[in-house]
């Protein structure tokens, strides 16, 4: 079976060339530039303390960490928006795992900075079994150290992209989450963690049951 970084490669190489080479070499230097921001290591990680958050789902139901707890231990994934064709297959991917998840007791929650309007979008579009929940201003992703601007070519690139950041960001176009998913026990502590600054890799569903598994 394909694992789903080898789908995102395979993705990347058919669409890198499509990219003006212009472009393409914005979208490079930006993610050099983060890569080497040390950001990805100073997030949150295995044995951090989850902060707790209150977000709206995408049908406007606030949800807490805490409530999520309740029933088991929780899976949060953040992803930057539906704009992102690689945060589509990477939410089709953990849709494909969801029955693996909730068999293990454990409760899958996405969260983006998208408004709730995008994120119901994205659930109808993609039949998501999970709660997408909506992070305006990227609060949330702050407080797991995930956060970061993106800085003025590239903002300026997927402007002209189309992709409407102030739109479905609700004013706030430039700050974006690094694309991280961690596994957090009934205690509130992160038992497993994946964070990368680069958008084309993702958590492996085989090692979020692992990490399911290994902390049960």
């Amino acid at each position: 079976m394909t694992t789903l970084n080898a789908e995102l490669r395979a993705f990347y190489e058919a669409r890198r060339q499509q990219i003006p080479p212009e472009v393409r070499s914005v979208m490079q230097r930006a993610g050099r530039e983060l890569a080497d921001s040390g950001q990805a290591e100073r997030a949150l990680t295995a044995g951090d303390n989850a902060p707790r958050f209150s977000l709206p789902s995408a049908t406007g139901r606030i949800l807490s960490l805490d409530d999520l707890l309740a029933d088991g231990p929780v899976v949060l994934t953040f992803y930057r928006g539906a704009w992102c064709p690689y945060c589509n297959i990477a939410l089709r991917s953990l849709q494909q795992h969801h029955d693996a998840i909730t068999a293990r007791g454990a409760r899958l929650v996405a969260v983006s900075p998208q408004i709730p309007d995008e994120s119901l979008s994205l659930t109808e579009k993609h039949g998501l079994a999970f709660d997408v929940l909506s992070d305006i201003g990227s609060d949330t992703a702050k407080q797991y150290g995930l956060a970061f601007d993106l800085p003025d070519d590239l903002a300026a690139v997927y402007d002209k992209l189309g992709f409407d950041l102030q739109r479905v960001n609700d004013g706030h176009p430039r700050t974006l989450p690094l694309p991280a998913t961690y596994v957090i026990d009934r205690d509130g502590v992160i038992r497993w963690a994946f964070v990368d600054t680069d958008y084309t890799t993702r958590a492996e569903p085989a090692d979020i049951l692992s990490a399911l598994d290994a902390s049960a």
